[in-house]
């Protein structure tokens, strides 16, 4: 891959890649040519913050994913069946009840805006025919889904906006919709003569003055992102942050952002996701974009398949955070809680570290009874175990005798507190490394099922309250999968993507034959080598299976992780062990950096 250039003066987003108005005018392109005509045929709502919508067109069958979510919101078709909840939520009813059986008439983008309006010919409650429109609103944490009704009524919205949030623009069942306040059309400013596109960029701002034109076009103009604006201005072979101020400039300015929004018009989309040299997403483009000539273009036939390859593991990786945050909050807890007995363990440890002492004075008082006199302070007797004087703190109110059964009794509970802290300390660091363990099984889901498995082991061992469901609200529950790879060498890999399936995985799954791997000492996924009778892996496979093992595990991030591999018929599993704890002997050790598998 090539290597990325720098982007001198380009604001670059980080995370808040650009679904903008060309990569909207995209999608519409997209949906004009597959669903428009089409019959609305099912509607479901499998997030809060989500709708998915299957429309019949032209004897295919389409998915329309609509997202409100407030970071990555986005419409397009989709290939991916989600699973909805057993009973619909009220803005999926408001919705199956007014464009269940529909068809679409119109979608369209008003003023280049990101916004989509899709006109749906339904029946209304006196079963006459009238167009409702779905209002899709794609504005990070402000962004909605609204359905309408023939009049610009609000029947629904997937996210209410009471008054007493926004006086401006309420969006409320029975209330009167309005669009949110917008900039220029730059459509129409792409038609129009460059004189007045220069006045428009040039026109004192309401905010602060824009430090170039780059600023100055996407603040000046809808749809249109800081990256936009600055492919524009290279292609009018200007730095972004300049002033124009010379009638040629403004000119050669107006025709490169004329050449931009022709293409929108025309339809002459290049759908892109840019990436940098690691194979990261940079950016995502529906426009060729001359700026990333430095990065690599993955091309894509659709807006949809660029979005949907793109957004698919963004919005799995924050679904999946949403919905796992207890989780980590209540393992991170415990962990402290077990730091903190740690802690309280070794106080306690140094405090009775000489508890030897006392025995030794209750047995020097025992022995030398007759020379020890009544009331006396103290008592200093040769230590038979080492030859020195020892002084002996006395109590002048017991006698001899009694000094000796305290010093004894002293003794014999600190000795019990340093037995029954053996026992507590070895269960409480079973407990961390146990604890550690799901932190690190955390990292590698990648489904519901994955979740409900570490809920029920931390129920199972006494983290958590168990949730009991039954009759119609107990979904079935379905067993996730491990993860499963190809070694060059043609080896299946299996990874274990929680303590429940490492137990699985090794346990019942392998072969007594196959390899076995586990980062030394460190909290990890369990790995299995699958030979199905091809013999012994070649070093190749056994580094690329302890590469996953590093990868999954504590040390991700970490260099020259240690890893263990041995076959499976040399690892055990004591009896009573916490899931995910084995065993293992006759084992061998090769060092690994961890690197993302491709």
């Amino acid at each position: 891959m090539l290597a990325a250039k720098p982007l001198a003066a380009l604001k670059l987003r980080g995370d808040n890649l650009a679904f903008d108005g060309t990569t909207l005018a995209g999608v519409i392109y997209e949906l004009n040519q597959t669903i428009l005509e089409g019959r609305v045929d099912k509607i479901s709502q499998p997030e809060a913050d989500e709708v998915l919508v299957n429309i019949r067109s032209g004897g295919k069958n389409y998915k329309l994913l609509l997202t409100a979510n407030s970071s990555a919101p986005r419409l397009g078709l989709t290939a991916q069946s989600k699973v909805a909840p057993l009973k619909a939520p009220m803005f999926c009813m408001v919705l199956r009840k007014h464009i269940s059986g529909g068809r679409v008439v119109s979608i369209r983008q008003p003023d280049f805006e990101r916004i989509v309006e899709i006109g749906i010919d339904a029946l209304d409650e006196m079963g006459d025919r009238s167009i409702k429109t779905l209002v899709v609103e794609i504005m990070g944490k402000h962004s909605n889904i609204i359905l309408l009704d023939a009049t610009g009524r609000v029947l629904d919205a997937i996210k209410h906006v009471p008054l007493s949030v926004s006086s401006v623009r309420p969006v409320m069942p029975g209330s009167q919709y309005s669009r949110p306040p917008g900039k220029a059309n730059p459509l129409e400013a792409a038609a129009g003569t460059w004189q007045h596109f220069s006045e428009a960029i040039t026109a004192p701002s309401e905010k602060s003055q824009p430090s170039g034109i780059q600023q100055a076009i996407y603040q000046r103009y809808s749809g249109i992102s800081p990256i936009l604006a600055a492919e524009i201005c290279a292609r009018a072979n200007m730095p972004p942050g300049q002033h124009v101020n010379m009638p040629e400039a403004f000119f050669q300015l107006h025709k490169a952002f004329a050449e931009v929004m022709d293409s929108v018009k025309a339809g002459d989309f290049s759908f892109n996701i840019y990436q940098d040299e690691a194979g990261r997403a940079v950016d995502i483009a529906a426009l060729p974009l001359g700026v990333y000539s430095g990065l690599t273009a993955v091309a894509y036939e659709s807006a949809s398949a660029m979005l949907e390859d793109f957004y698919i593991k963004r919005d799995l990786g924050y679904r999946i955070a949403q919905k796992t945050a207890d989780l980590r909050k209540l393992i991170t807890i415990h962990l402290e809680r077990c730091q903190k007995k740690s802690f309280m363990f070794e106080r306690t440890l140094e405090e009775i570290k000489n508890r030897d002492s006392l025995r030794i004075k209750g047995e020097l008082l025992t022995a030398y009874l007759h020379m020890v006199e009544k009331g006396a302070a103290s008592f200093t007797a040769e230590n038979y175990y080492d030859g020195t004087q020892l002084e002996i703190p006395l109590d002048s109110t017991l006698t001899p005798a009694e000094n000796s059964q305290k010093y004894f009794k002293k003794y014999n509970k600190q000795k019990r507190t340093h037995d029954a802290l053996q026992t507590q300390i070895a269960t409480n660091n079973d407990d961390k490394m146990y604890l550690t363990s799901l932190l690190v099984a955390m990292e590698t889901i990648t489904d519901e099922a994955d979740i409900a498995e570490i809920r029920a082991e931390l129920a199972e061992q006494g983290f958590a309250k168990a949730k009991h469901r039954s009759g119609k609200n107990k979904k079935q529950e379905q067993k996730s999968k491990p993860l499963k790879f190809t070694s060059s060498d043609g080896y299946d890999i299996y990874v274990g993507k929680n303590n429940t399936q490492n137990d699985h995985l090794t346990l019942k799954f392998a072969n007594t034959t196959d390899i076995w791997l586990h980062t030394k000492d460190i909290a990890g996924s369990h790995v299995i080598i699958k030979l199905d009778g091809k013999g012994e892996p070649p070093e190749a496979t056994i580094m690329e299976a302890a590469n996953l093992a590093a990868y999954h595990s504590r040390a991700k991030d970490s260099s020259n992780v240690p890893v263990d591999y041995v076959a499976r018929r040399n690892v055990k599993k004591p009896s009573g062990a916490k899931p995910g704890f084995v065993i293992y002997e006759g084992h061998r050790t090769v060092y690994v950096t961890p690197v993302e598998p491709g």
